[in-house]
Formats: structure tokens, sequence, C-alpha cells
């Protein structure tokens, strides 16, 4: 993991298209900004967790079971 400092309105550079900006600072909370492109998707990490899982579900074989009753 790189660890960089940064102080409001400093940004760090990814992969020559995704921008990452300190907005706000307020105590302990950090707001960022991130540009990237539109085919890049970007999540909070919790919500990326929750997708994995839901996918993981939808693969297995009480997932196909649940389709199939549905589908009929």
């Amino acid at each position: 993991m790189l660890a960089l400092s940064r102080k409001k309105n400093e940004a760090i550079v990814i992969n020559n298209n995704i921008e990452i900006t300190v907005l706000e600072i307020k105590g302990e909370q950090v707001k960022i900004g991130i540009s990237a492109p539109k085919e890049v998707p970007v999540y909070r990490k919790e919500v990326y967790i929750q997708i994995q899982e839901a996918n993981k579900d939808a693969g297995s074989v009480e997932g196909l079971a649940a389709l199939k009753n549905l589908l009929g």
C-alpha cells in the first residue's frame, strides 16, 4: 500500500486518468472528490463488498435454483 499525505485541494493521479482530490477536512473526516472516466466504476468499499457477496450468492447452486423457480 502506498500512503501519501495531502492537504486540502491537493490531489493524486492514478493511471493518467483518475484524479483524487482532498476537498475538505473536518476533524477525523476527510471529503474526497474522484474524477474518473465513466467506464471506471467507483464504489465505497462497503458497497463493493455487498455487490461481490450478491454476485457470489447469485452464482451459487441455491441462487441458480431460485432463479429457475422465478423463471418457471
